[in-house]
């Protein structure tokens, strides 16, 4: 590390590498709370018993996938109390969105807007359900996320970053998806027990296999962010 980023951390300078990823998982958050509404349906080559030939996902899924990337890469790059800051601050930030949504949609539309305010409220004013299922998902499952991927952490000493993304993202994605289908489906829009477990099902099975398809990532980002940050020779004396 030269002289200069060792004076500017030391004065409060936030590395490249950190703010990036900070930028990265709140985006992400964000995003996918936008776009949480809509519920995306890919078919399948064959009909499965619990989720039939089509798995219903939100469309929200793939930037939620994102947080879960960058907050495993912040996760074991800066420690836990770094991670856990990163999802309560972020959590806040959902109500900042909401905040700002509400006050566009409460807002007197222009009679020439592209977007008429009926159609804009109906696709960014999300039901309760929706609001209250995903903030609930997202600081259970997220918290849960740091705290069991530190664990695996101290139990391989500091080995096999592999198992620690893939687990601790499976179980917090297994939590977040249970909580959200329950609360804004089941609870809010009296969904059926039976209809619930299937859509808990295909979803979950997506946000498995794009945690599967991150780790590679994790590594990359991980490793280079090593390698920037490590001392020179001439930096270590």
């Amino acid at each position: 590390m030269t002289t200069a980023a060792r004076t500017g951390r030391a004065a409060g300078w936030v590395p490249l590498p950190q703010l990036g990823l900070v930028a990265l998982f709140v985006t992400g958050m964000l995003v996918m709370q936008v776009t949480a509404s809509k519920v995306l349906a890919f078919g399948l080559p064959a009909s499965l018993p619990l989720t039939g030939d089509q798995l219903l996902v939100p469309a929200g899924v793939f930037a939620y996938a994102l947080t879960f990337f960058a907050s495993d890469c912040y996760a074991e790059l800066y420690g836990k109390r770094a991670a856990q800051a990163l999802v309560n601050v972020a959590f806040g930030m959902n109500f900042v969105l909401l905040a700002l949504v509400g006050l566009a949609i409460a807002g007197p539309t222009f009679e020439f807007s592209p977007v008429p305010g009926g159609e804009f409220a109906r696709v960014l004013g999300a039901s309760a359900g929706i609001v209250v299922g995903s903030l609930l998902a997202y600081v259970v499952s997220q918290n849960w996320d740091v705290i069991v991927f530190h664990r695996l952490r101290e139990r391989t000493d500091g080995d096999a970053l592999w198992l620690r993304n893939v687990a601790s993202t499976a179980s917090s994605q297994l939590l977040d998806t249970v909580i959200f289908i329950t609360i804004a489906f089941v609870v809010f829009q009296g969904l059926s027990p039976g209809d619930a477990v299937g859509l808990i099902v295909g979803q979950y099975l997506v946000k498995l296999g794009l945690a599967v398809l991150d780790t590679p990532f994790v590594y990359l980002v991980v490793g280079a962010v090593r390698r920037r940050d490590a001392p020179t020779p001439a930096s270590a004396d």
